[in-house]
């Protein structure tokens, strides 16, 4: 096989269809002697004349035969994969976009990104994963994950471009008749009374806990949890106080009439949330359509989360 030319196949299979050297040379907009030179080093390669002249044109040999259904079904894979590649019509494909995200990233973005896509892509489908740091890199370099939306810090290097979308910030949960609930959140109170903190995958916590690093503060820690989605139901029950993003705060104030909101007695840092891609794909038609989507629904001007 390496010593073949690919490039003849198209030969193959227009003196197949033409069964006529002109016609055969017309078809491919090339000259006649070019086919017939085609043609001779095919029967070379494979030692069989291929097409016979007869009363009937260039009729071709059992050999020929064989070989024909391959040829055309090489030819077509070629010929559609170079199609798909220049050309992403998101009306009709059915392609299922993989997006890292963590558990708070799914609530920022999903519901309305899910929106959009039924309206300009319904036969799209998404696919929420969460990765290590390095299972996710090698994801975007195998194209095996499209985006990576939210607060990756690890995704730095040259072989990764970003784009800012917008930021979040930190609020603290605790249940509706908390003793602090009717009085603004001191730092005093937020150091005396015990917390519920998220050890979760995604990476946003680590800027909190930094920041009471580099500020030598310590709150006592009663719980400890990887999970975000147990929190109303902890937090309605206990006098604990969880500091989290402002999607996650907003979600279950909204959705739990025992859980509310109160702002921080810290200036806590605010989270910078971007979508990432591998440099191989940034000319992608398909995921520069989608990180077009994910830039128009997600920016400064159209943030929606209450501020």
């Amino acid at each position: 096989m390496l010593d073949l030319d690919l490039n003849l196949i198209p030969y193959l299979v227009a003196m197949d269809d033409a069964r006529n050297v002109s016609l055969a040379a017309q078809a491919l907009e090339v000259s006649q002697p070019r086919v017939s030179s085609a043609l001779a080093r095919m029967r070379e390669y494979f030692g069989d004349p291929l097409f016979v002249r007869t009363a009937h044109g260039m009729e071709p040999t059992p050999r020929a035969l064989a070989l024909i259904p391959a040829a055309r079904a090489a030819l077509a894979h070629v010929q559609q994969a170079m199609l798909d590649t220049q050309q992403f019509d998101p009306a009709t494909t059915n392609r299922t976009f993989s997006i890292a995200l963590s558990d708070v990233g799914e609530i920022v973005f999903l519901p309305r990104l899910l929106q959009v896509l039924a309206e300009r892509a319904p036969a799209a489908n998404v696919r929420s994963l969460s990765l290590p740091p390095a299972e996710l890199e090698d994801g975007l370099a195998a194209g095996e994950v499209d985006l990576a939306m939210g607060y990756f810090p690890d995704l730095s290097g040259n072989n990764f471009f970003q784009q800012r979308l917008f930021s979040h910030r930190f609020v603290c949960l605790m249940r509706s008749n908390h003793p602090l609930a009717k009085a603004p959140l001191t730092l005093d109170a937020f150091l005396r009374y015990g917390h519920a903190v998220v050890r979760a995958e995604g990476r946003s916590q680590e800027i909190l806990e930094q920041y009471l690093r580099s500020q030598r503060i310590q709150r006592r820690a009663v719980l400890e949890t990887s999970h975000f989605m147990s929190l109303p139901m902890i937090l309605s029950r206990t006098d604990l106080i969880a500091t989290v993003p402002h999607a996650i705060g907003f979600a279950y104030a909204s959705e739990h009439a025992s859980i509310m909101m109160a702002p921080p007695p810290l200036p806590l840092p605010r989270i910078d949330l971007k979508q990432h891609w591998h440099r191989k794909f940034h000319h992608d038609p398909r995921t520069t359509w989608l990180r077009g989507i994910v830039a128009e629904l997600f920016n400064d001007e159209r943030d929606e989360w209450p501020r």
